[in-house]
């Protein structure tokens, strides 16, 4: 990996961010995303890249040590505000020198127009555009 990932993007409170547009590059040159968004939430639409670890936030605390220290990583989940605790968490347990938290989230991946994949069966209902509970099926 070149050090270009490091020198991308913008810092904010100590996180660096990246764009969606920097993060979708950096994965397709070998950067892994890690999806902090409940298990819920991520069936319905999904970043379209090579490697995606699918990590909710709130057991991050207890599987944090499963991730992999020697490849650089960017976090998203829908809007850019659980995955930026996640980088913040993770800055202060060592992994800080190849981390960065995708700014947007989800929601900003998806304005960009990058790829998704999306299983329309998954769908969510909600008042945002991060939909944030699961349609109601009907039988």
């Amino acid at each position: 990996m070149d050090d270009s990932f490091f020198k991308d993007g913008f810092a904010s409170d100590g996180i660096l961010n990246v764009t969606p547009r920097q993060a979708y590059s950096y994965c397709q040159k070998g950067v892994l995303l890690i999806d902090v968004r409940e298990e819920y939430m991520n069936r319905y639409k999904t970043m379209d890249v090579p490697e995606v670890i699918y990590c909710p936030f709130s057991i991050l605390e207890e599987t944090y040590e499963n991730l992999p220290k020697d490849k650089p990583m960017i976090f998203a989940d829908a809007a850019g505000l659980h995955s930026k605790e996640a980088v913040r968490f993770l800055i202060d347990k060592g992994f800080g020198d190849h981390i960065a938290n995708m700014a947007g989230g989800l929601i900003e991946w998806e304005r960009d127009e990058l790829p998704l994949i999306i299983d329309k069966t998954e769908k969510l209902s909600g008042s945002c555009m991060c939909q944030l509970r699961p349609r109601n099926k009907k039988d």
